[in-house]
């Protein structure tokens, strides 16, 4: 079995990249290694971010380090909340508070909903402080101002994927994990994690 730490605390994203990536894969996160601290997501984009995450964590962890940075883009909000998803309020993390503030500027927008939207995740990989590897993925959908379903984690009970009628919140974790964007640029990681020496 291959080590893999994921440079994050977030036990919900720890867990669905856990599910993609089968028992092949020993899979850990920060939150086991208080020895690897979490840098400033300093970067502008998603790209840069997850480098800065992966290099540093590769830095002090001895193995592969994957991280992603990810989040939701809506066309009508400029890309908004973008690369900020995660602390679109202010505190970062808070989900309820993010989706409060994405329905208040949704309202306001004055055009229809649904509203065109997509979720990106862009993955990097990295050893002893090198990217070796980056990697995208992408949902296309819409968002609504209301929640439906208690499923996942963020914005997923306001998105509803392209060619499905309920949201990420409500659609089984196994149909999330097999479209989703994070499920999408994990598939582009994992073949490159499959050819690497560990």
């Amino acid at each position: 079995m291959h080590r893999l730490l994921i440079a994050t605390k977030n036990a919900h994203k720890t867990a669905e990249i856990r599910d993609i990536l089968g028992a092949a894969w020993d899979v850990s996160d920060l939150t086991a290694h208080p020895e690897v601290p979490a840098p400033d997501e300093t970067g502008a984009t998603f790209e840069e971010n997850a480098r800065i995450k992966a290099e540093a964590a590769s830095r002090i962890f001895p193995g592969i380090v994957l991280s992603d940075d990810s989040g939701l883009e809506v066309d009508v909000l400029g890309g908004d909340p973008g690369v900020h998803s995660a602390l679109y309020a202010g505190t970062h993390g808070d989900d309820a508070a993010n989706r409060a503030r994405l329905k208040r500027e949704l309202l306001a927008c004055g055009a229809p909903q649904p509203w065109r939207a997509r979720f990106r995740c862009t993955m990097a990989i990295a050893q002893v402080g090198c990217t070796l590897a980056v990697c995208d993925g992408r949902v296309e959908g819409r968002v609504i101002a209301e929640e439906h379903g208690g499923g996942g984690f963020g914005y997923d009970s306001m998105f509803i994927p392209d060619g499905h009628a309920e949201t990420f919140g409500v659609l089984p974790a196994d149909v999330k994990n097999g479209l989703s964007h994070r499920a999408r640029a994990l598939a582009k990681a994992a073949v490159i994690l499959a050819g690497l020496p560990v």
